[in-house]
């Protein structure tokens, strides 16, 4: 699980809205109310922000959440496990 810090990126995924089906908007972390719920200002395809509070973030094994949800990039997920991996094989 990758613990959630202010001013991390993440997609953020708002179901029933056109322009999310394809593909996720980026948003990132405003607020942080625990290790799944987060504050977010989300950017929409043309740059213009808005700001979701008590967004649920679907951590790695996570059943998608009903509603709006963020969830972590590849990228990150990736950094995350060869991190986790260098701490095994030194401790």
């Amino acid at each position: 699980m990758i613990k959630p810090t202010i001013g991390r990126v993440v997609w953020f995924h708002e179901p029933f809205v056109a322009d999310t089906v394809e593909q996720p908007h980026a948003a990132i972390i405003t607020y942080v109310h625990g290790d799944r719920m987060v504050n977010l200002v989300v950017f929409d395809p043309n740059g213009n922000s808005q700001g979701r509070t008590s967004v649920a973030l679907r951590q790695e094994g996570d059943v998608a959440p009903n509603g709006m949800f963020c969830e972590w990039m590849p990228y990150q997920l990736g950094q995350a496990a060869k991190t986790e991996a260098v701490l095994k094989s030194v401790g």
